[in-house]
């Protein structure tokens, strides 16, 4: 009875409640986007355009051809290249050989690290002075001017546009958030979150545009599109990589800072 007694408490001490507590550690979001700051696509007077390009989709014929490249193709220009091209080789051409030239290409993108800078550029600074005043006044967020955030590649690199589409794509996916190499905040821009100042005080309302910090590795070639008889594909030599990283502001987005002295 005793033996009965001590397995049943065994039982009990390792149910499977108590044994996922032990081992299982819930994965908590890489990128929580911070109080301090606020989404402001409805409120912003300036309409930023949608820069997050829709994925391209590779033809029949790009797909055929991309199986056979022994090097990863994933940059959506060379793709989109690929996909405009038509070739028609004859079963026939008995002895036919071709290496026509692509072109070096920006091919694939490998990304190493994905961080956030919520204050990455100041747009503004709205002030209040209380120092005079015997109650409490009340103070939010108005957007003093337009103000235009620019990114970019923090190096100089062959295809740059193809790069920097590469890393975006990447950063976008990572993040999950709205990012654009450039993006502007509107004058008159309002955001409805109040704060209250105190008697004798000054208070400034700092408004910052955040950015991602892209860093990776970025791998060109040559590309070759080779034909023989009625076969056809895909060859890349003098492949070579560079490190890269990239500052890419997240669109409609403002991070505020509040000071009270």
């Amino acid at each position: 009875m005793k033996q009965l007694i001590l397995a049943l408490g065994l039982c009990l001490l390792f149910t499977p409640t108590t044994l996922a507590k032990e081992g299982h550690h819930p994965q908590q979001p890489s990128f929580q986007t911070p109080n301090s700051a606020v989404d402001i696509s409805k409120e912003n007077t300036y309409p930023n355009p949608d820069q997050s390009a829709p994925e391209l989709q590779p033809s029949g014929l790009t797909k055929e051809l991309l199986k056979t490249s022994k090097v990863k193709i994933e940059n959506p220009m060379l793709i989109k290249y690929l996909n405009e091209s038509t070739i028609h080789p004859s079963k026939f051409s008995i002895g036919y050989h071709a290496h026509i030239y692509l072109g070096k290409w920006a091919l694939s993108y490998k990304s190493s690290k994905v961080s956030i800078n919520w204050e990455y550029k100041k747009i503004n600074d709205s002030s209040l002075d209380a120092r005079g005043s015997e109650g409490q006044q009340e103070f939010k967020y108005t957007q003093e001017s337009n103000s235009k955030v620019t990114g970019g590649l923090t190096a100089k690199v062959p295809n740059q546009e193809g790069v920097k589409g590469l890393m975006m794509a990447h950063a976008s996916k990572k993040t999950d958030l709205p990012l654009a190499f450039s993006t502007v905040v509107g004058k008159g821009t309002k955001i409805d979150r109040l704060y209250h100042v105190q008697p004798k005080k000054m208070a400034h309302l700092y408004g910052y545009v955040p950015a991602v910090n892209e860093k990776g590795t970025i791998f060109y070639g040559e590309v070759f599109l080779v034909l023989k008889g009625g076969k056809k594909w895909i060859e890349v030599k003098n492949v070579e990589q560079q490190g890269i990283g990239a500052w890419i502001p997240i669109q409609d987005h403002v991070s505020l800072r509040y000071v009270s002295n």
